[in-house]
């Protein structure tokens, strides 16, 4: 397999990468970078833990070729707090008791931001739209729209 170099800014740090053309983001994100919050869940798409957000669009990165990020602005849950301080929606997850086991937290929590960054005032209905690819096995979702919803404000 041919390696290609790539240039990305992984939460705000550049970065430059030796790739295969078959190597996954989530692959380099955890392995490379060491940044596990992005779960290898499913493998296929189907759960959401892996989501990151792409140039500011929510991305499943067991889906995405590590090539195609070239150039873009990758932000996963480690890169969302700043300066030591938790994202203010990270704080309504704990407020709103919408962590149980975490597995699915991260990409929660980046899903919620980057509805939060297009529809800074949502409705229950659109919290639970946006969410609809992002599989939760504990909390039954009422905490999480919640959390989205109390954050909003």
């Amino acid at each position: 397999m041919t390696a290609r170099t790539i240039n990305l800014n992984v939460n705000g740090e550049h970065k430059e990468w030796s790739v295969a053309e078959n190597d996954l983001l989530l692959t380099e994100l955890r392995e490379r970078e060491g940044l596990t919050g992005a779960k290898y869940g499913c493998g296929i798409g189907e759960c959401g833990a892996c989501t990151v957000l792409v140039d500011g669009q929510p991305s499943l990165s067991c889906l995405v070729l590590a090539q195609s990020v070239d150039g873009c602005d990758v932000l996963t849950i480690e890169g969302l707090a700043r300066g030591g301080e938790l994202d203010p929606l990270q704080i309504a997850f704990l407020d709103q008791a919408a962590v149980q086991c975490g597995f699915c937290t991260p990409g929660m929590v980046l899903m919620g931001r980057a509805l939060l960054n297009e529809i800074p005032d949502p409705t229950e209905k659109d919290v639970r739209e946006f969410l609809k690819g992002n599989l939760c096995r504990c909390t039954g979702y009422s905490s999480i729209v919640r959390a989205i919803l109390t954050h909003r404000r």
